[in-house]
Parts: structure tokens; C-alpha cells; sequence
């Protein structure tokens, strides 16, 4: 997500990710590890907290080309991965299977503030100049600097990164582009 309060859920292949956005479905965490006899996998959250994958109620595995959802039985935080006990995954070896695999969350089970976008819905659009309609580019990524966000756009002179505050951001429209005035050189 992203927005005015700098929400976020990372995606790591975007061409993966943007497919299963309009899907309904957000990558939000991978399988590192397993704990246990049980079947417990160990997840490296993608969401703005680990808290928010923790909250889950269902998280999906890419089957072939369908996602399949996995009733969470229980979970836990751990610094900024989560625990989780899956329905259906019974002992270790079926823990281990999962290791490496992607993890998505149905777009509806994710809060979502308002004036807030989830990452893989803005990837793509124009960056327009607010004041003068000019197109700068289309924005390829976003990734955290700590204190926000940082817009990386594909501009016809390469890529060009804008912190992605109020004073630059003016308004996210995600029909028709995100809309910003931005100081002089910053997309020359």
C-alpha cells in the first residue's frame, strides 16, 4: 500500500505481482523456514508490519496458475516474521515443502486507509505534472527510505527516484495517474 501514511505491501517479481493484483491478490510474504515437528512455517513478512500478516485469516499458495487458499490455525510475531500453523500442512515434511513459496493476501482481508493504495495498483501509471498536465514517466517501483516512501519513475531519460511526501505527491488518482510537483531538475 501506499499513501499519505506510507503504507505498503512489497511485491518482489512485479510482472507476478501485477497479475495477481488484478486478480484480487497481493504477494505478502514468503516461506523461510519451518519450526516444529507440527507442521509450523516460518514467514518473512512483505506487509507494513508482521502484525498484518499475523492477522490473517486465510493466506493463499500459488497451485499451477490458481492461488489456493490455507485457513491459518494459529499465528505468532516474532520480530518481523510470523509463525503460522496451516490447515492441511501436518508434520514436517509438509512444512518443508513450503519453504521458498509465495504467500498472498485476498485484497479484502488487508485494511486499507484512507488516501491509501496498495503498491501493485499504482505501479504503471503516469507521473503527471499537477500544474501542467506534462507526463514524466510511469512509475516503476517503490520502496521504503525509512522516514517514506520513495517513488522510482521510468522517465524517457532513464529512472528518476521522488520522495513520495505531500509536498511532492499532490493527489493518487488510480484511474488516471499520480499527480506531483516536483522541484526543477528533478525529472531532467
Amino acid at each position: 500500500m501506499s499513501g499519505e501514511d506510507g503504507k505498503q505491501v512489497r511485491g518482489q517479481d512485479r510482472n507476478t505481482a501485477s497479475r495477481r493484483a488484478e486478480n484480487g491478490f497481493l504477494e505478502c510474504g514468503k516461506v523461510v523456514n519451518t519450526r516444529g515437528l507440527d507442521g509450523e512455517i516460518k514467514l518473512e513478512s512483505w506487509c507494513d508490519s508482521p502484525a498484518v500478516l499475523a492477522s490473517l485469516k486465510v493466506i493463499y499458495f500459488a497451485d499451477g496458475r490458481e492461488l489456493r487458499g490455507r485457513p491459518v490455525l494459529s499465528s505468532k510475531v516474532s520480530r518481523n516474521h510470523v509463525f503460522m500453523k496451516l490447515s492441511g500442512i501436518d508434520g514436517i515434511d509438509a512444512a518443508e515443502a513450503m519453504r521458498g513459496a509465495v504467500a498472498y493476501a485476498a485484497k479484502s482481508d488487508l485494511p486499507l486507509g484512507e488516501g491509501s493504495f496498495f503498491i501493485a495498483d499504482l505501479i504503471g501509471l503516469p507521473v503527471i505534472d499537477a500544474d501542467t498536465g506534462r507526463e514524466y514517466g510511469r512509475l516503476a517501483d517503490v520502496f521504503n527510505a525509512g522516514a517514506s516512501d520513495v517513488y522510482t519513475v521510468d522517465t524517457p531519460s532513464g529512472p528518476r527516484m521522488m520522495p513520495a511526501v505531500k509536498e511532492f505527491v499532490i493527489r493518487i488518482d488510480p484511474e488516471s495517474g499520480i499527480y506531483v510537483r516536483p522541484i526543477e531538475g528533478m525529472f531532467d
